[in-house]
């Protein structure tokens, strides 16, 4: 069984962010931390989905009783999202969200990332080339990239198979012996 330092990267990208939270809440009760959860989206995005916890419930205060309750869900849903939005890497020039190991790659870059965008963050955590310049399109067009090292093959399945159930476009996971690309 490999181990995860030697499993690629799995991705996706999601546009909603309820089903953001959905995979986030799904890998923490598989046993991964938000350290090893890669979050990219747009400081556009950030604002228009995940507002800031007092912001949320302030429109959720404001929603009559008979919608409260629906728009509570939604709320306790990316509340977890919000966390880690919360504690990531703003990269200004780019208007960037970054979370997880990706940022902490990213940051070391410095003004390289600013000139050469989020493509070079993606290629240095194990994507190929073209890969990187869809998500970054994807990115830019108000998607959400969500990355991880799977700890085994099968969690690579088990969220492989998640993903596509929570509408994920462009799931991508390439090991060592079997290349295996959705698009």
């Amino acid at each position: 069984m490999e181990t995860k330092s030697q499993m690629n990267l799995l991705t996706g990208m999601f546009t909603d962010p309820e089903h953001v939270a959905q995979v986030y809440d799904t890998l923490i009760s598989k046993g991964y931390t938000k350290d090893e959860i890669n979050l990219v989206m747009s400081a556009e995005t950030r604002k228009k989905y995940f507002a800031e916890p007092e912001e949320i419930e302030g429109n959720k205060a404001a929603i009559g009783a008979g919608t409260g309750s629906a728009v509570g869900a939604v709320v306790g849903a990316v509340a977890a999202i919000i966390a880690l939005v919360g504690t990531s890497l703003i990269i200004p020039g780019l208007g960037l969200i970054v979370a997880g190991p990706i940022a902490a790659g990213l940051a070391g870059a410095g003004a390289g990332v600013v000139t050469g965008g989020i493509i070079g963050g993606l290629i240095g955590v194990g994507l190929p080339a073209e890969r990187a310049h869809l998500y970054e399109s994807g990115v830019n067009n108000g998607k959400i990239f969500v990355g991880i090292h799977p700890h085994s093959v099968e969690d690579a399945d088990f969220f492989r198979e998640d993903w596509r159930i929570r509408n994920a476009e462009d799931i991508y996971w390439e090991d060592d012996s079997n290349p295996q690309s959705t698009l």
